[in-house]
C-alpha cells in the first residue's frame, strides 16, 4: 500500500506501527548492549551465568524475583544456542550445528503463558519474543491447551552466518508426569521453576550421551530441597557462597542473583517488594539465597538456633530420643537446662544398615545410665529378622520408654521452642542440619517423609514427660561437648 495516497495521520499511524513491528522482531539484539543503563557491564551475576556454561554441563541460576533469570538467562541462552547467532562477546558454551531442546515449567498454562511468550511472543504474533521473527519455521499445537505450542522449528545459522539447518523445541510440563520426559536424547534441557527429582533424574538421562547441558532457572522458595543441594558443598549455604553468590561441586555450577544484582530495579520498588514478601521469603525473594521455603516445617534460620559445642555442666538434665530401622537408625541426645527452660541437641547417631548391638554400643558410649524414649513404632517387626525392636534394644541394655508420638501436636511444641530460643543445636550435628534443612511440607500440606529421623528424634525429645530426664555425671568428657568421644569412621 501506498502510504504518500493515505491521509497522513493514517499514514503516520501505520509507518508507526511497521517500524514497532520490525523492532518486536529484532528483540535478541536489545539485550546486554555495551552502553546506556542496561549495559551488560552491570549485569555481572548473569555474564558469569553464561560463561559458566563453557566448563559445566549442569548450571542452576536461582535468582530473586524479577531478576530477569527466565527471559534474560535462560531464554536469552537457550535463544543463541537455537539459532547459533552468538554475539561477540559471548564466552559461554557453542553449539556449531541444529540443536534439539526441551523447554519445561510447572504447568502447561504457564509454560505457555510465560515460557512460550518470552521465547515466541503472543499467539498470532510469533517473533515478538527472543527468537527473531524471521527464524521461526513450523509448529504444531499441544492438544489441550488453547493457543500452546507443542514443537517448533528455529532456523539455525553457522559461524559465518548462513543457515545451515533447523534445531528443535519441544515446550513440556511437570505435572504431565515423569513419563513425558523419557524418550529422545536432547542437547539442551532449560528447566524454569524448580522440578523434582525423578523428573530431573529423566533429564540427565536424556542429556548424557550428547555431553549436553541442563539449565534450571527458579526462586528458590521451597528452601534447601534435594535439587539446591547438589550444587553446595556440603549441602549447606555458606557465609562465603552467599557473599560471592556462586557454588560449583565437580561438573555443576550456581549463581544466585538478587535485586541489588540489577539495574533495572530501583531503590523505591524494591522496598516495595521487600515490605510485601513474609520474613522467612525475603532471601529467597530479594537475594536468590536459598533458606527456608514456604513448606518449610520449621521457618527458623540455622543462625538462630545453631551455637558453638560446649561442655554440658553436670546439673543439667539429659535424655536422648531413638528413631529404628534398618535403612536407618538415628539417635539424638538433649540436655536441659531448666535454669533457662532451654534444652540443647548436643550429640547425634546416624547409621544405616547394622545390627541393634552396633547401635545399642554407640548409644551406651555417651552413658550407659542414660534413659531414651523410642518411636512407638519399634513395636512392630524388623523386616530383616522378625524379632520386635523394642524388646530387643531392652535387653541389650538400653532404657526405654516409648515416645509420645502425636506428630502435629508434637511439631507446635518444638516450633513454639525454635521460635522463642528455647531449643538450641550444637554446630557439630551435621546429619541434623542435613535434616532441618529437608523437613518440609508438599503442596497439599503433607509432612515429606523423607530424611527426617532426626527431627522426629526432635520431636519425642521435645514431647517427652519431663520426669524422663535425668542428670548423667559424665566420667570421660571429650573438650568440645562433655559426651564421651564418638568414632567418627562410623558416620555419627
Amino acid at each position: 500500500m501506498d502510504l504518500e495516497s493515505l491521509p497522513p495521520k493514517i499514514a503516520l499511524a501505520m509507518a508507526l506501527e511497521e517500524k514497532a513491528r520490525q523492532q518486536a522482531g529484532r528483540k535478541l539484539w536489545t539485550y546486554y548492549p555495551e552502553t546506556g543503563p542496561l549495559r551488560r557491564e552491570l549485569y555481572k551475576k548473569h555474564m558469569l551465568f553464561f560463561k559458566l556454561g563453557a566448563t559445566v554441563s549442569t548450571r542452576g541460576f536461582i535468582a530473586g524475583n524479577r531478576t530477569g533469570k527466565t527471559e534474560g538467562g535462560g531464554g536469552y541462552e537457550l535463544t543463541l544456542h537455537l539459532t547459533g547467532r552468538y554475539p561477540d562477546w559471548w564466552e559461554g558454551a557453542r553449539f556449531d550445528a541444529p540443536v534439539r531442546t526441551w523447554v519445561a515449567g510447572d504447568t502447561s498454562k504457564t509454560v505457555c503463558e510465560i515460557l512460550q511468550q518470552k521465547l515466541l511472543g503472543d499467539w498470532g504474533r510469533f517473533g515478538t519474543g527472543l527468537i527473531p521473527a524471521s527464524d521461526i519455521g513450523k509448529h504444531t499445537s499441544k492438544t489441550g491447551v488453547a493457543q500452546a505450542v507443542d514443537t517448533i522449528q528455529i532456523r539455525h545459522y553457522d559461524e559465518d552466518g548462513t543457515p545451515d539447518g533447523w534445531s528443535k523445541i519441544t515446550f513440556k510440563s511437570y505435572d504431565q508426569g515423569r513419563e513425558v520426559f523419557q524418550g529422545t536424547e536432547q542437547d539442551i534441557i532449560w528447566l524454569d521453576e524448580e522440578s523434582n527429582d525423578s523428573i530431573r533424574g529423566e533429564c540427565m538421562l536424556r542429556l548424557m550421551t550428547t555431553d549436553g547441558l541442563l539449565i534450571e532457572t527458579f526462586t528458590p522458595l521451597r528452601g534447601i530441597t534435594p535439587i539446591v543441594m547438589q550444587y553446595l558443598p556440603g549441602g549447606a549455604v555458606t557465609d562465603e557462597i552467599a557473599a560471592d553468590g556462586v557454588s560449583q561441586v565437580e561438573d555443576k555450577a550456581l549463581v544466585m542473583a538478587g535485586w541489588d544484582d540489577v539495574p533495572h530495579l530501583g531503590e523505591k520498588e524494591k522496598r516495595r517488594m521487600l515490605a510485601e514478601t513474609p520474613p522467612h521469603l525475603r532471601d529467597a525473594r530479594s537475594k536468590g539465597i536459598p533458606s527456608l521455603g514456604a513448606g518449610a516445617i520449621y521457618p527458623v534460620p540455622e543462625t538462630e538456633i545453631k551455637v558453638p559445642d560446649f561442655p554440658i555442666p553436670d546439673h543439667w538434665v539429659r535424655l536422648y530420643a531413638l528413631d529404628v530401622g534398618w535403612n536407618r537408625t538415628a539417635a539424638l541426645w538433649g540436655a536441659w537446662d531448666k535454669d533457662t527452660d532451654i534444652i540443647y541437641l548436643v550429640s547425634e547417631h546416624y547409621r544405616g544398615q547394622a545390627e541393634p548391638s552396633i547401635h545399642t554400643n554407640a548409644i551406651q558410649s555417651r552413658g550407659k545410665s542414660l534413659r531414651g524414649v523410642i518411636d512407638p513404632a519399634a513395636r512392630g517387626r524388623s523386616q530383616k529378622d522378625g524379632e520386635q525392636l523394642l524388646q530387643n534394644y531392652k535387653d541389650l541394655g538400653l532404657h526405654l520408654t516409648l515416645a509420645n508420638n502425636g506428630v502435629e501436636s508434637g511439631i507446635y511444641d518444638v516450633w513454639q521452642r525454635l521460635s522463642s530460643g528455647r531449643l538450641k543445636v550444637f554446630s557439630s550435628l551435621t546429619n541434623f542440619f542435613t535434616e532441618y534443612r529437608l523437613y518440609r511440607r508438599d503442596e497439599k500440606g503433607r509432612i515429606v517423609k523423607e530424611n527426617d529421623h532426626l527431627m522426629d528424634d526432635m520431636r519425642y525429645l521435645v514431647a517427652a514427660d519431663p520426669k524422663l530426664w535425668r542428670h548423667k555425671i559424665i566420667a570421660k568428657q571429650s573438650i568440645s561437648s562433655g559426651w564421651e568421644p564418638l568414632n567418627s569412621t562410623m558416620g555419627y
